[in-house]
């Protein structure tokens, strides 16, 4: 079966590389954008999900597109960029500080992309594994000077834009009154797989699938299974604007970075491995046309993942579950602990990792004392996640450095950019962040004032 699978990607990948004289012929622009984003997917997140999924040999189906770039990712006030200053620099081709959205250091809003098509009175779409109001979608609808301060104004700021497709997670900050702000709008909300399949209706589309972020996929076996897939999102946002006057889509592949920042590598490998996904959906659905472009890349590289030699891939694959959710199934006592018993016993369950009393004694002191200058909710999860990396030998930022930066554990190593359609020639050599979203606009004649 999996030679069966492997078959079938070299062949459309062969279809690809010969159609692409026909797609990217000189003088053919594009009306139609998909931007597709893996948020924290570096070289060594490609590398690692290749292995684990396709073996030595195989390959993902995103390396297939036959234009390539490096992207450098430095932020106006930092070296290594958040996801604030990148998702800026990508939606809009401005530099900007880290921790700001939709605006210059000195605080100018400025427009995105998105904004663009907007004017031109096209359709638009945002679609996320994250919340629709954190970074990445937040930089190409909405103007904030601190990433962290309020989402919900994030969210206000969203429905006043009105892009026609909404989809990911954040309905917790969406209340009540923005949701009847919708409707009045004219948005079908929907809130589970089952209804944003089988929604037929005309207008615009608000889906808010889970409160926050959505599940890890190694996690969903766990859940309802009322989330859908990135694929599923993009595929369905891909039928509501596609009406033939040209749109614009950013798909976020987000809990890559999530997966990433908590050195759980066994989810980087899945969440990568979901977003490639997305991508053949989406050049699926492009190919034989030649009003497309598709560009995939990374906002940034978080944690310095590498494919080591004495990684043990055998083991990591037999792990069934994030060290998220084997924390939310540990409990603590009296004292705020986890209880060491409910620690051992989860590993050797979740990860395959038998340690003595002892050990899980020092795992829990060490869990208890984590600590990080971001996400601090989810700094027990990181220190077992690391925990976990080292046991199985993963190359990755250690967890001391991560504790103090200020960005959880990202770099400043350049991220791969693939192409794909009306355009993609375009897209070559090494670029910054801000070239994107510009040679976007050169190629459809916007303008940013």
């Amino acid at each position: 079966m999996r030679k069966l699978k492997y078959l079938s990607i070299l062949c459309f990948s062969l279809l690809l590389l010969i159609n692409t004289s026909s797609v990217t012929a000189e003088g053919n622009k594009p009306t139609n954008i998909i931007y597709m984003i893996g948020d924290g997917m570096g070289v060594g997140q490609l590398e690692i999900a290749r292995e684990l999924e396709r073996g030595k040999e195989g390959q993902l189906f995103l390396t297939s597109l036959p234009f390539s770039a490096l992207v450098q990712t430095y932020s106006a006030n930092r070296v290594v960029t958040d996801s604030a200053a990148a998702g800026t620099a990508l939606a809009t081709g401005s530099k900007t500080n880290n921790e700001m959205i939709g605006v210059t250091p000195d605080g100018k809003e400025v427009k995105s992309i998105l904004d663009l098509f907007k004017e031109q009175k096209k359709k638009t779409g945002i679609i996320s594994t994250n919340a629709i109001t954190d970074a990445t979608p937040a930089a190409f609808t909405a103007s904030v000077l601190n990433r962290w301060a309020d989402q919900a104004d994030i969210a206000k700021q969203q429905l006043t834009l009105a892009p026609d497709v909404m989809l990911g997670g954040g309905e917790v900050f969406y209340g009540p009154a923005l949701l009847e702000k919708a409707k009045k709008l004219g948005y079908t909300i929907v809130r589970n797989r089952h209804d944003l399949l089988s929604n037929q209706t005309e207008g615009k589309l608000l889906g808010l699938f889970a409160p926050y972020h959505l599940s890890f996929k190694i996690d969903r076996k766990y859940t309802d299974g009322t989330e859908p897939s990135l694929s599923e999102m993009t595929k369905t946002a891909l039928q509501k604007l596609n009406n033939g006057n040209g749109f614009f889509l950013m798909v976020e592949g987000a809990r890559i970075d999530h997966a990433a920042h908590s050195a759980d590598i066994a989810s980087v490998w899945r969440e990568t491995v979901e977003f490639d996904e997305a991508v053949k959906t989406a050049v699926e659905w492009a190919h034989n046309r030649s009003d497309t472009l598709i560009v995939v890349v990374a906002d940034h590289e978080t944690m310095g993942i590498s494919a080591t030699e004495p990684l043990k891939r055998k083991m990591i694959k037999k792990i069934q579950a994030s060290p998220e959710y084997v924390l939310a199934q540990t409990k603590k006592g009296e004292d705020g602990k986890f209880i060491t018993s409910h620690i051992v016993d989860n590993l050797v369950k979740y990860t395959g990792i038998v340690l003595t009393e002892e050990e899980g004694i020092q795992l829990n002191a060490r869990l208890m004392n984590a600590r990080g200058k971001v996400y601090k909710k989810n700094k027990a999860a990181w220190e077992l996640g690391s925990f976990i990396s080292e046991r199985y030998n993963t190359g990755i930022v250690n967890h001391q450095i991560r504790s103090i930066s200020s960005a959880g554990g990202h770099t400043a190593n350049p991220v791969p950019l693939f192409a794909y359609g009306a355009g993609a020639e375009h897209f070559h050599g090494m670029l910054d962040n801000t070239d994107i979203p510009k040679k976007m606009a050169e190629l459809l004649g916007y303008q940013w004032d």
